[in-house]
């Protein structure tokens, strides 16, 4: 066997409780490609309280209190957020009672309800997105020296 063979694919792990985890699969060309890292909170889960991450999150249940990120969250159609939400990147899909605060960027997708004010650089409202409430959108201050 060559040490550089790609003729080999990973296949996803079983657990003891018979579910699956993904492992990184080889291309033809040699170079691996990792597994999606972000976390997902299905459709018919509900939590009350803090919900804290740092790369990706997407929620399609129901959260009542406050969402705390430095990375992208993205809220999905059959979601309901009540609670001040802070990440770097916001998706809005799904309904959201409460403010909205992006470092980098807030996207308001059709069919999406949002009622609270948005604070971020970068704001996208697409045709048919609900939002009642107001807009503070400026750029970040840039850091200076080094």
């Amino acid at each position: 066997m060559s040490l550089f063979s790609s003729s080999r694919k990973s296949e996803p792990a079983t657990l003891a409780n018979g579910s699956e985890t993904a492992r990184a699969a080889s291309e033809p060309n040699g170079t691996t490609v990792a597994p999606p890292t972000g976390g997902v909170l299905s459709r018919g889960v509900s939590i009350k309280g803090s919900v804290k991450f740092r790369n990706e999150l997407l929620i399609d249940g129901e959260v009542e209190g406050k969402i705390n990120s430095t990375g992208t969250l993205t809220i999905g159609e059959h979601a309901q957020i009540r609670g001040e939400i802070k990440a770097k990147a916001i998706q809005l899909r799904g309904a959201v009672e409460g403010n909205i605060f992006a470092s980098e960027r807030c996207q308001l997708q059709a069919g999406c309800t949002l009622r609270g004010d948005i604070e971020a650089p970068r704001l996208v409202v697409d045709e048919n997105a609900t939002f009642v409430g107001s807009a503070k959108v400026a750029p970040t201050p840039k850091r200076s020296g080094a």
